[in-house]
């Protein structure tokens, strides 16, 4: 695992420090709000499209485009190796959002659509433990598991697994939100790591 991390950026000895926390907080809180409000109106689509993509760019071009806000809550700026792993992570959300929610757009079945682009959205939080800290793990763990529940158990309401999708998203984004600033940990293996 080491190698790999060596591979990506990370520089042995360098601390990982997890300044961006409540910026993460923020955005997951947002996104949640955007999924309620396009479930409330979601009709045959389950969830509003137009309503998600207006409110998914307000929200991107809001918390992460404007400077003083991102200033005001994040502790410092990630280093190279958390910004690699960032652009890594986002990478690998739209590769699976493509292998699993992609192949039923043909056939318009919106609940598979959204629960494949749940499932991918948990999934792409497991690296960010490395830019946003431990927190990511059990995020993406809860989110991927709910989004398999939906897709296994297609008697249960999309609505509901639409709900506990943006509980736990709110749940975690509070968390990250109102998280303090880090303090500087070493891990067993020799790198650095910040709580």
């Amino acid at each position: 695992m080491k190698r790999i991390l060596i591979k990506l950026g990370y520089q042995e000895g360098e601390r990982l420090q997890f300044l961006s926390k409540r910026v993460c907080g923020l955005w997951l809180i947002w996104v949640a709000l955007v999924i309620l409000i396009g479930t409330l109106f979601g009709g045959e689509q389950k969830i509003n499209m137009t309503i998600f993509d207006i409110g998914y760019i307000t929200g991107f071009f809001f918390i992460f485009v404007n400077k003083s806000l991102y200033k005001k809550l994040s502790f410092g700026s990630p280093s190279m190796f958390q910004r690699k792993i960032t652009t890594i992570s986002l990478i690998l959300m739209f590769v699976l959002l493509i292998l699993f929610g992609g192949p039923h757009f043909q056939n318009h079945d919106y609940r598979l659509i959204w629960l494949g682009a749940f499932l991918a959205i948990g999934i792409h939080f497991i690296p960010f433990y490395f830019v946003h800290g431990i927190l990511m793990i059990p995020l993406a763990l809860l989110l991927t598991i709910n989004a398999f529940v939906g897709i296994y158990n297609p008697n249960i309401d999309f609505k509901y697994i639409a709900y506990i999708d943006i509980a736990v998203k709110v749940f975690f984004g509070i968390i990250l939100l109102f998280s303090r600033k880090p303090k500087d940990i070493e891990l067993t293996d020799g790198i650095k790591t910040s709580i």
